[in-house]
C-alpha cells in the first residue's frame, strides 16, 4: 500500500525546513533518478530528446540532459523561453558541459516530456498543442517527467495530453494520476526519491493506493472446522436470476462455507448452491441488488433486512426507497458504478450531477458521500476503483478493460459477500474483494475481449 497526495509541494517544503535540503538538491536527485531509470533500460549511445518547458519541470529535464551527456546522444528542445530561476540555472550548467539544443523534434530512441508536470492548470496554447501532438506521433519510448504534460491537478486531461509509456513521478504519488481519464495516458508509474527515503519524505495521508501484494485471501488455517465455520451467505434472487447466481457461484469459490439463493426458485440453479424462500437461520452475511429489478416491494425488502447481518449492496438497489434503511446500517458495502453512484448522490440529497461531472471529480464526491455516511463503506467502480471507509480512502488501480462486461460486477459482489460472511470487516471485504477481482482478470490467459464472468469464477481457485 502506498500513500497518495493532492500535491507534494508542501512535502518538498518540509524537506527544506526539516532536513535542511534545498530546491536545487531535490531537483538533482529527481534528475538522477530519471537518469538511473534510462541507464537501466537503454544502451549507451541511444538518442534521447528532452522536451523542456519554461518552469521547474523543464529544469528537471535540463538537469537530466546534463547527467546523461557523454553516455547518450542527448538533445534538449525548448518549447518556451525559460522563466523559472532554477530552469535558467540548470541551463547554464547544461550549456557549460556541452548539452546540445535542437530546434526540431525528429527520430529518437527515448523522448522525455518535461514541459509542464504538475504545474499545468490552464489551457494549452497553439504552440504547446502542436508540440505535444508531434511528440505523441513520434515513434520512441516516451517518459513523462513527474506527470504527463496536459494532466491537470484535478485529474482532468487536455485533449492533447502527452501519452507516456512511463511516468517517473517525484517524491510521492499524486491523486491526479489516478483519475479514470488519466489511466489512458500515465503508463506505468514509478516513484523516484528526492534524496530522502519515502518513509521520511511522506507524511500520513487519508488516501492510499493498493498494491496487488496487499491481498489477504480467506485461507483456511483452522484444522478443526466444518462448513458452518466459514459462514453462510444469503444472496437475494430478483428478476434476473442469472446475476444473483453469478454472485453465489463466486462466493462459494471464495471460501464461504454455505451459499443460498433466497427468493423465487431457479430450477437451473447450480447443484452446489442451496435455495430458500426465507433468510436461512444461520446466515452470516447478505448480498442483494444484483438483477433485483422490481421483484420485491419496499416492505418485502425491509423484512428481508430486519437484522444486523453484514451486507453488500449493488446495482438496482441504488434506485430504491430501501436506501433510507441501508444508508443508516452498519457493516455494509455499497458497490455502485458511476451511473448508480450519481443516482445515490441525488437520493441522499448530496449532489445532482451528471456522470461526466462525477468522473471529473470522483475523489471529491467519494469523500463527500463518506463524510455524510461514515458507517457505509463505498466502492465506486471504474477504470480505477475508489474505496471509501469513513475518513480512509483507497485506490485500486489494477483493473483492466477485460472486466468491462456484464456480470463482472456480480462476481465482485459475490467476492465481497463471501468475505463478509467469513468475518471480514466491511472495509477489508471491499479492499480484498476488489484486489481479488482484478487479480482474477489479470491472470486470464485469453484475449482481453473474451473474458467472461464464468472465467473469473474459474480462476478463483488459483489466486
Amino acid at each position: 500500500m502506498q500513500r497518495l497526495y493532492d500535491e507534494v509541494g508542501s512535502l518538498d517544503k518540509r524537506c527544506y525546513d526539516l532536513f535542511g535540503l534545498s530546491e536545487d538538491l531535490l531537483m538533482e536527485h529527481a534528475a538522477d533518478g530519471m537518469a538511473d531509470f534510462i541507464r537501466s533500460r537503454f544502451a549507451k549511445g541511444s538518442k534521447i530528446i528532452v522536451v523542456c518547458g519554461s518552469g521547474n519541470n523543464g529544469a528537471d529535464g535540463i538537469a537530466l540532459s546534463r547527467l546523461l551527456i557523454g553516455d547518450y546522444d542527448i538533445h534538449t528542445f525548448f518549447v518556451k523561453d525559460l522563466k523559472a530561476p532554477m530552469a535558467q540555472i540548470q541551463q547554464q550548467r547544461a550549456h557549460a558541459i556541452g548539452v546540445k539544443k535542437t530546434i526540431e523534434l525528429n527520430e529518437c530512441d527515448v523522448l522525455v516530456d518535461a514541459v509542464f508536470g504538475t504545474g499545468f492548470k490552464g489551457d494549452l496554447d497553439y504552440e504547446e498543442k502542436a508540440v505535444l501532438q508531434t511528440m505523441n506521433n513520434m515513434d520512441a519510448y516516451k517518459i513523462a517527467c513527474d506527470v504527463p504534460s496536459g494532466l491537470k491537478h484535478t485529474g482532468e486531461c487536455d485533449e492533447n495530453i502527452f501519452v507516456a509509456d512511463v511516468s517517473l513521478t517525484m517524491g510521492a504519488l499524486k491523486k491526479s494520476m489516478f483519475s479514470d481519464s488519466a489511466k489512458e495516458f500515465v503508463g506505468d508509474i514509478v516513484v523516484l526519491d528526492l534524496g530522502v527515503p519515502r518513509n521520511r519524505y511522506e507524511i500520513p495521508s487519508a488516501w492510499n493506493v493498493l498494491d496487488l501484494e496487499d491481498l489477504q485471501l480467506p485461507l483456511r488455517n483452522k484444522k478443526d472446522s466444518h462448513k458452518g465455520t466459514y459462514g453462510h451467505l444469503a444472496v437475494l434472487n430478483g428478476q434476473k436470476i442469472g446475476a444473483s447466481t453469478l454472485s453465489a457461484k463466486a462466493a462459494l469459490r471464495f471460501g464461504v462455507g454455505l451459499v443460498s439463493l433466497v427468493g423465487e426458485k431457479d430450477l437451473k440453479r447450480p447443484h452446489t448452491i442451496m435455495h430458500s424462500y426465507e433468510l436461512p437461520y444461520n446466515t452470516t452475511a447478505i448480498a442483494l441488488g444484483m438483477g433485483l429489478g422490481n421483484a420485491l416491494s419496499t416492505k418485502e425488502l425491509s423484512s428481508f433486512l430486519d437484522n444486523s447481518f453484514p451486507v453488500v449492496a449493488d446495482a438496482d438497489i441504488f434506485h430504491m426507497e430501501i436506501l433510507d434503511k441501508l444508508l443508516l446500517r452498519e457493516n455494509i458495502v455499497f458497490t455502485p458504478h458511476p451511473k448508480e453512484f450519481v443516482a445515490l448522490l441525488k437520493y441522499a440529497n448530496l449532489a445532482d450531477i451528471s456522470v461526466a461531472e462525477l468522473q471529473e471529480k470522483r475523489f471529491e464526491y467519494v469523500e463527500l458521500f463518506c463524510k455524510a455516511y461514515p458507517r457505509v463503506v463505498l466502492l465506486l467502480k471504474g477504470a480505477n476503483v475508489l474505496i471509501g471507509a469513513d475518513e480512509n480512502f483507497y485506490v485500486n488501480p489494477h483493473g483492466t478493460p477485460a472486466l468491462a462486461k456484464g456480470g463482472s460486477g456480480d462476481v465482485l459482489s459475490g467476492l465481497i459477500g463471501a468475505l463478509l460472511a467469513q468475518g471480514y470487516s466491511a472495509k477489508d471485504a471491499a479492499i480484498h474483494g476488489s484486489l481479488a477481482h482484478v487479480k482474477l482478470a489479470l491472470a486470464y490467459k485469453g484475449n482481453d475481449f473474451s473474458l467472461t464472468p464464468d472465467d473469473l469464477i474459474e480462476q478463483i481457485g488459483y489466486l
